[in-house]
């Protein structure tokens, strides 16, 4: 178990597919992670129900929902990696967000939270991670800024055959990112 000056982070990827490039980017993070830092996958967002007040006024949040909002708040942060789909969030990681935001207490309060993508063409997932700060803003998450984490091209940036991130400029930018990460944490922890 970590110590208390070990920050938990939960990772998120907005992709199902296990062969996708942001599910290789999140392979890639524990290594390039400060010593101070564990990071956790999220519980599958695959399982959730499509969003529906009617299930959760009728029976209350499913435990999928639960096991979610649970391992959110145990955070000491969020890393969400994802693509973009048809220039904006993937549906399963939208559907995420909106169960987390309707429960009581909604999780994502002052939670702090960093964005990262992937993608095989120019923009890297840019107008995925433009929406995805609407989104978390409307819930009052707190999102680091810079550095921001754009893998454009992303073919070239992963071993075909491995899917590890072999891109030493991507790889370096991630670093700086999760550094960054941590000492926003730990100031916002203060």
């Amino acid at each position: 178990m970590a110590d208390a000056t070990t920050l938990n982070v939960l990772v998120f990827c907005g992709s199902l597919r296990k062969g996708s490039f942001n599910r290789m980017l999140t392979r890639a993070l524990p290594a390039l992670a400060p010593a101070d830092m564990t990071l956790t996958d999220a519980p599958p967002i695959g399982a959730l129900p499509l969003y529906n007040a009617d299930i959760q006024t009728a029976s209350g949040d499913p435990p999928e929902v639960t096991a979610l909002v649970n391992a959110v708040r145990a955070a000491d942060g969020l890393i969400i990696v994802s693509p973009e789909y048809n220039w904006s969030i993937p549906g399963v990681m939208k559907n995420a967000i909106d169960w987390l935001s309707r429960v009581k207490d909604q999780p994502f309060l002052d939670k702090p939270v960093a964005l990262q993508s992937a993608a095989p063409g120019l923009l890297g997932g840019a107008r995925m991670q433009y929406h995805m700060r609407q989104s978390l803003t409307s819930v009052e998450a707190l999102i680091l800024i810079r550095p921001e984490v754009f893998v454009n091209l992303a073919a070239k940036k992963f071993d075909e055959k491995t899917g590890e991130l072999t891109d030493q400029p991507t790889r370096d930018i991630v670093k700086q990112q999760l550094e960054a990460f941590a000492k926003f944490i730990r100031k916002l922890k203060e």
